[in-house]
């Protein structure tokens, strides 16, 4: 009886919420359709004149589109573990890409929720949450054959289909050879190359110019994709039920796309369209664009409301849509860590208007950040232009390292995020704003990442890296001060003291710091000297780097 009671206490509470709601049968359907790596600036509804997307443009006029939508991390697997949980990457431990590290039992998927409220959910197919467990395990079905046809007669359903066709491992030459031999995309651009136009972060080289090109015929084969989507839903009479969601996964998927912070990463294109039968669920006219931030962290909180579910409290969102729905945020909170093999650690914080980027290590250089996306003959001809010394500006200094640990973007002139304002006095005040309230976030979202991965393990002898930055001797909120004192503009006579630290991990900042600093730190040698034999092996190899960097 016991194993028994929480299920039938679950299942009254969600019968209690559909009476509330107007019954099982009056609940929407969902609709998620996701593509990947096609930053906001791809489509023609958000203003790109050379696009070819009528559907997705039909999309937005019978809809929502909103212009300020965020992926909070610029990379899949982390986006997808905070649209799945409602909840912040870096406050799971979920922020490095490719990683299985354990979560607490509290961050329950959405999909739970709406399972225990009477949907019927599918996921075709894509699953790579980024944490331990069975993720197909998730769903009520979770293949590529996953529909809402196959589900129980009555039921309401929420569906989730993932379109590849925009991937960056479609402009690798072997991809772009069979798109064409299938017919998935022309054999000659649509755009001439020639004419295509080029965003000012990327440096404008033939290869640039080719992908560019072949990345709208990618881009209008998405949008015939969606468009049979959407013709199902209306040929099985579903339409006039069911919310459709469209959003992209994250940015990219061309040279300083994905995983990277600034907008071509991170501002993605998100458009919803909700029936007339439920409109009452909307505050925005439909047809309009919506300038209201919100970002992926919203979409759990978002659906589940629409679907008539209160906010589970360990969720960080906000309900934008539905009975639940709240205010939006002031600042748009964006992180992105290990991309595969290679480290790093970057925040962001944005309010629209301007950007503000702050890089934990700086001692790496900016691109690629991945080896992966050197695939792209595009990617790849940067990095050689690099090598060969035919770069300049801003295209050069990417490669280049130490890299600047603030960037201050002014996002209404400089839409691109190039010119870097933070070293100019009359933006003084702005960034010392920024700054403050990005720490305050770190501190607030509880960021794990301010502990290094590689101690995860060692540190956690059982439990989660949640847990861990939870626990008061962790004392968390010092280790975002010793981050943002380690990559402080100044030297600070505080680091080196913490190089003796019974903390491995504030040891490991103090010797980051050293290495950031370089020369200046040269009288912490002795003591980076001590850390040869460190337990941790962490500590060893970031006293090794200092000790490189002090002349040591």
């Amino acid at each position: 009886m016991k194993k028994i009671a929480p299920f039938l206490i679950r299942t009254f509470v969600c019968w209690i919420g559909c009476l509330a709601f107007g019954g099982a049968a009056e609940l929407p359907n969902i609709l998620w359709i996701t593509s990947e790596d096609n930053a906001s600036h791809w489509l023609g509804c958000y203003g790109n004149t050379q696009a070819s997307t009528p559907r997705l443009d039909r999309l937005a006029s019978e809809g929502l589109r909103f212009t300020r939508a965020y992926s909070n991390a610029p990379v899949c697997a982390v986006a997808r573990s905070t649209i799945l949980n409602g909840a912040y990457a870096v406050t799971q431990g979920t922020q490095h890409m490719r990683s299985r590290h354990p979560i607490p039992a509290k961050f329950r998927p959405y999909v739970s929720y709406l399972r225990e409220h009477g949907y019927y959910c599918t996921n075709n197919s894509k699953t790579d949450y980024n944490f331990k467990g069975n993720d197909a395990a998730i769903w009520d079905e979770c293949s590529n054959k996953a529909h809402y046809r196959n589900r129980p007669a009555g039921k309401p359903f929420m569906a989730v289909f993932n379109l590849t066709i925009t991937h960056e491992s479609n402009l690798f030459p072997a991809q772009i050879r069979k798109n064409r031999k299938q017919g998935t995309i022309p054999g000659v651009p649509r755009v001439d190359p020639k004419s295509v136009t080029i965003p000012p972060c990327q440096p404008d080289l033939p290869e640039m110019r080719e992908d560019a090109a072949i990345y709208h015929d990618c881009v209008t084969a998405l949008d015939r994709q969606v468009g049979k989507l959407l013709d199902d839903l209306e040929r099985d009479g579903l339409a006039e039920n069911t919310i459709v969601f469209y959003y992209a996964d994250h940015g990219g998927a061309m040279a300083r796309g994905k995983r990277y912070l600034e907008n071509t990463g991170t501002r993605v294109p998100m458009i919803i369209r909700v029936p007339a039968k439920w409109r009452h669920l909307s505050p925005f006219e439909p047809g309009r664009a919506v300038d209201e931030p919100v970002a992926f962290v919203d979409l759990a909180p978002t659906v589940l409301s629409l679907c008539g579910v209160a906010t589970p409290p360990q969720m960080q969102g906000r309900a934008f849509l539905g009975p639940h729905r709240a205010g939006p945020r002031s600042e748009e909170f964006l992180f992105g860590d290990r991309f595969d093999g290679i480290p790093g650690m970057r925040r962001a914080i944005t309010d629209g208007k301007f950007k503000y980027i702050r890089c934990f290590t700086p001692q790496y250089p900016g691109a690629p950040y991945s080896d992966y996306p050197l695939g792209q003959a595009s990617w790849l001809a940067w990095k050689t232009a690099y090598e060969a010394g035919k770069l300049t500006g801003y295209h050069r200094d990417l490669w280049s390292a130490p890299r600047p640990v603030e960037l201050l973007f002014d996002l209404t002139n400089d839409p691109w995020e190039v010119d870097n304002l933070a070293a100019k006095p009359e933006h003084a005040d702005r960034l010392a704003t920024l700054r403050g309230r990005l720490k305050q976030v770190m501190l607030d979202t509880r960021d794990t990442g301010v502990i290094p991965e590689p101690m995860w393990e060692e540190l956690v002898k059982a439990g989660t890296i949640n847990g861990y930055a939870a626990q008061p001797s962790t004392n968390h909120a010092g280790l975002v001060d010793l981050a943002f004192l380690a990559t402080a503009a100044d030297f600070s006579p505080e680091i080196p003291k913490n190089l003796s630290d019974p903390s491995p991990v504030r040891r490991y900042w103090a010797a980051v710091g050293c290495e950031i600093h370089g020369k200046q730190a040269a009288g912490a040698v002795p003591l980076l000297e001590k850390l040869s034999d460190d337990p941790s092996p962490a500590v060893r190899k970031a006293a090794a780097a200092a000790l490189a960097a002090c002349g040591g």
